[in-house]
């Protein structure tokens, strides 16, 4: 990367990194991430974040680390729906391991040598009994022993410890009341103490980009409806299942974002959180696309999504001056802070009828419907205001109207102050919609 280059990403990222500033962000690392070559980079980034203000809570799993050392103990050890089944000589064992990994954890995070990335961090790390757990009990017959399910986490505590700026590593164990310990699903932790905290991002760690569909290509949104069908279609199984219905619990039960990334990929993290469109898959509840009545303060990005169309001869000029004049006829589709799209109605009550005017979509946001998403939106304004119909005049769009319902028309047919101004150089084409 040229210095350029560089420092155009630097200077596109202070958004971001004005957003999440004192933002509560919830990682889910497992025990594969954690035996990566990746983890350095990963521990350095974790740094990075906290330094720019971010609030972390760290949730890390042991499955392979735990399965090493029950193997060498000679103790068989099975699963039944994704859950290990954890037998009481089996825990001195699996403490070992989870206690091993947390305190080199703890030593990774308190690096600090002089020309690395971690020199004056000085980095606090605390953990502690914050997850209060039930068993699993006995389902279709199978006794899961001293594994567990999260059943209450200690929010106050935790949030004490994210004001003093302090990381929390939370390991995959519970306890309960009777003084036991459980062996815990780090997913089953991660979506919980997100939820329990209404952090504003879950970020699970997998080791595929993010979650993949059919023919093996990234997906980069999902919707938790959208998310579940793609578990119930097999599209998603197995471990990567869990993942994602760790993510969708998160966003059903108040997470904002779940973001799905690869902890193979250098920086993931980094381009996940401070680039417009991240590295992974997002998973909301949500739509954090949001289409809304334009603001005063929409201006600027609405010229600058306009301004090449107009240079083109798509759309009619319009000043700055004008749109600050028309803005409440116009809607924007925003997505993370940029206008991606917008559109114009002016009503003509007379002839009870409405132009749809100044369509406008971003060309890297033209797939997955925001055209659709806006005309809808249009459509409703008018049907509110008691218009009948609908037009559009347009030079090269005509299929796609004509494909939503719109129907040709003639100039004659156009409302009379508009019939007015109909520029005839540019010899626009005239399509209706009946509403």
């Amino acid at each position: 990367m040229s210095v350029s280059d560089w420092l155009h990403s630097f200077r596109h990222s202070s958004p971001y990194i004005n957003t999440h500033r004192g933002s509560t962000v919830v990682l889910v690392l497992g025990g594969e991430a954690l035996a990566s070559d990746n983890l350095l980079n990963i521990i350095h980034d974790i740094a990075l974040l906290s330094s720019l203000g971010i609030r972390l809570v760290v949730t890390f799993g042991a499955r392979p680390q735990i399965q090493q050392r029950l193997d060498q103990a000679g103790h068989p050890s099975g699963f039944e729906g994704g859950l290990r089944i954890t037998q009481e000589q089996d825990l001195p064992l699996i403490m070992e391991s989870v206690g091993g990994l947390r305190s080199w954890l703890e030593s990774r995070l308190s690096m600090g040598l002089v020309n690395s990335p971690m020199h004056g961090a000085k980095i606090r790390v605390s953990s502690g009994n914050f997850v209060a757990a039930r068993p699993v009990g006995v389902l279709e017959g199978v006794d899961f022993g001293y594994t567990g399910r999260v059943r209450r986490v200690d929010t106050d505590g935790i949030e004490r410890l994210l004001e003093l700026g302090h990381i929390v590593l939370m390991p995959p164990q519970g306890y309960s009341p009777t003084g036991d310990i459980f062996n815990l699903s780090y997913e089953d932790v991660g979506s919980q103490v997100s939820s329990a905290l209404k952090a504003d991002k879950l970020i699970v760690f997998t080791d595929d980009q993010g979650v993949l569909d059919e023919d093996g290509s990234l997906i980069r949104e999902l919707t938790v409806r959208q998310a579940m069908q793609k578990v119930s279609d097999h599209v998603v199984s197995g471990h990567d299942a869990d993942l994602l219905r760790a993510a969708c619990d998160a966003c059903t039960w108040g997470v904002r974002r779940a973001h799905i990334i690869s902890y193979l990929r250098d920086g993931a993290i980094l381009e996940e959180l401070f680039t417009r469109d991240g590295s992974g898959t997002l998973v909301s509840d949500d739509n954090y696309e949001q289409i809304r009545r334009a603001r005063v303060e929409d201006i600027g990005g609405v010229l600058e999504l306009i301004q090449p169309l107009e240079e083109q001869g798509i759309l009619v000029r319009r000043s700055r001056e004008m749109l600050e004049t028309e803005i409440d006829q116009f809607v924007v589709a925003e997505r993370d802070g940029m206008i991606i799209g917008c559109a114009a109605l002016y009503v003509y009550p007379e002839e009870q009828a409405g132009e749809l005017s100044c369509f406008a979509v971003n060309p890297d946001y033209r797939r997955g419907g925001r055209g659709d998403d806006i005309l809808s939106m249009v459509e409703h304004r008018a049907r509110a205001q008691g218009l009948a119909r609908l037009f559009v005049l347009t030079t090269q769009t005509e299929h796609w109207f004509l494909e939503r319902g719109f129907e040709p028309s003639s100039v004659q047919s156009l409302p009379g102050p508009k019939l007015a101004s109909y520029n005839t150089r540019r010899n626009s084409k005239v399509f209706v919609k009946q509403l």
